[in-house]
């Protein structure tokens, strides 16, 4: 789990008053714990990964649409992939306006690269996969609002 993940769930916790969080994610367990005085204390430990992989499908809570924003979802399980291949810019960026119908994405499932298309017109707010990650079917991906 990278630093920016760590960011987002500190974050998560400020935001919705949780005094402690824990996640298991790829072999990896992490727990956050404000102390008294509100700060931060985390601690990293190995975890099974057959037991990480169980409960990382959960963590994605905070990727919920607020207001008129939208989700858009995986259609399948696979890998997300932002780009066509690795030389080249990303189909959409955060802060994109996208029309019903442009590729936003790929989801390569069983070697077949899977175009994920937008069902609406809208302007990107928030990607909440990182590049390369596994998906799950339903899994939120992009958090769009309808323009």
């Amino acid at each position: 789990m990278n630093i920016k993940k760590i960011q987002e769930l500190i974050e998560l916790m400020n935001n919705n008053d949780l005094a402690q969080i824990e996640i298991e994610k790829e072999g990896t367990k992490i727990k956050l714990v404000k102390n008294g005085t509100g700060v931060v204390e985390r601690m990293v430990s190995a975890a099974p990964a057959a037991v990480a992989n169980a409960l990382a499908q959960g963590t994605d809570g905070a990727d919920k649409p607020t207001g008129n924003q939208k989700e858009m979802k995986s259609p399948m399980v696979g890998t997300f992939y932002k780009a066509p291949s690795p030389d080249v810019a990303a189909y959409v960026e955060v802060g994109d306006v996208v029309k019903k119908g442009d590729v936003l994405c790929i989801v390569e499932a069983m070697k077949l690269m899977n175009e994920v298309k937008s069902e609406f017109n809208g302007k990107i707010v928030k990607i909440c996969v990182e590049n390369a990650e596994p998906v799950e079917f339903d899994q939120t991906i992009f958090i769009i609002e309808p323009v």
